[in-house]
């Protein structure tokens, strides 16, 4: 009877120490995966709070909360068994796929910059003059831009565990879906919630605490366009590199082997720093041809009349 206990405590032993090695491995995969999707994670948390602009206090974090269930749904069961599917059957199809989704992502940088240079800016109305049914429209507008950078954060997190077995590989890119969503959203929703614990500090009676208020009250505008600007730069940096590091593996090295060269030279020109200084040399470099070939998809869908327009006029 002792002997079957022991025996059945060392087995459990056993199962306690394998599960362990398997939420490890877990982890480990998952930290791999998210690592590398963080720049349209950025691009992600950029973009969402501009759609809450203008909206009553009450309806910000319901809104938001909607977007981000959309999101979750967009991940988990859109993009997941899509992205497990190709990935079994049809891997060298990840490749082109992430280059048309950085393709978009370079398109919508380049064409926010054109509208900042040119001045001619989308006019963006708010909830509180159109009602209810413009919130719909709103989420579901976000949803819609949301699936593309879930999309890319997806795919790029199953090219870094492509080599895992298919249960793995399922089970990391679902942990990646909860945990980015949840961050994304979730750092969102203090961003926009902000302004409001700024005003409600400004009328507490402690002089210190009321010009904390005040001073995040009036910090939170620049905040906001300073998140603008990062989400147009991480959209043509994220991009850029996508298609330039797909190009290379697709056969056409030149690009990304003139990057490749601009970031060892920086990377050898100062020692000290070197990984730091080869890194921005990469990124810069791949945002600015995320903002060429961008321009080009902008000139290409605005400059050419096409038949479809010409009958919308």
């Amino acid at each position: 009877m002792s002997g079957g206990l022991a025996a059945l405590l060392d087995d459990i032993a056993v199962l306690a120490k394998m599960a362990a090695a398997s939420v490890d491995d877990v982890a480990a995969a998952t930290g791999k995966a998210s690592a590398k999707a963080v720049g349209v994670v950025v691009d992600d948390t950029a973009v969402t709070p501009r759609y809450v602009h203008g909206v009553r206090p009450s309806r910000e974090l319901p809104i938001i909360g909607k977007i981000a269930k959309g999101s979750l749904r967009n991940k988990l069961l859109i993009i997941l068994p899509v992205a497990l599917i190709l990935s079994q059957f049809v891997p060298w199809l990840l490749t082109p796929i992430l280059m048309l989704g950085g393709t978009y992502l370079c398109y919508e940088g380049a064409e926010k910059i054109w509208e900042l240079v040119s001045g001619h800016g989308k006019a963006e109305s708010t909830t509180d003059e159109v009602g209810a049914d413009q919130e719909k429209t709103v989420v579901s507008g976000a949803i819609r831009t949301d699936f593309i950078l879930s999309a890319e954060i997806m795919v790029i997190a199953l090219n870094e565990v492509s080599d895992e077995p298919f249960v793995m590989r399922t089970v990391v890119l679902a942990v990646v879906a909860i945990l980015i969503t949840i961050l994304v959203y979730g750092v969102v929703g203090v961003i926009v919630k902000m302004d409001d614990v700024g005003l409600a500090l400004a009328k507490r009676e402690t002089s210190a605490v009321a010009a904390t208020g005040r001073g995040l009250v009036r910090a939170m505008p620049v905040v906001l366009s300073t998140l603008s600007a990062v989400g147009i730069v991480a959209m043509c940096w994220v991009g850029g590199h996508i298609v330039l590091v797909g190009a290379d593996e697709l056969g056409w090295t030149s690009p990304y082997g003139i990057v490749h060269h601009i970031e060892v030279w920086f990377h050898d020109l100062i020692p000290a720093i070197g990984s730091v200084s080869g890194w921005i040399a990469n990124t810069a470099s791949s945002a600015i041809f995320g903002v060429v070939w961008g321009g080009l998809v902008v000139a290409v869908v605005h400059g050419i009349p096409w038949p479809w327009r010409r009958t919308a006029h």
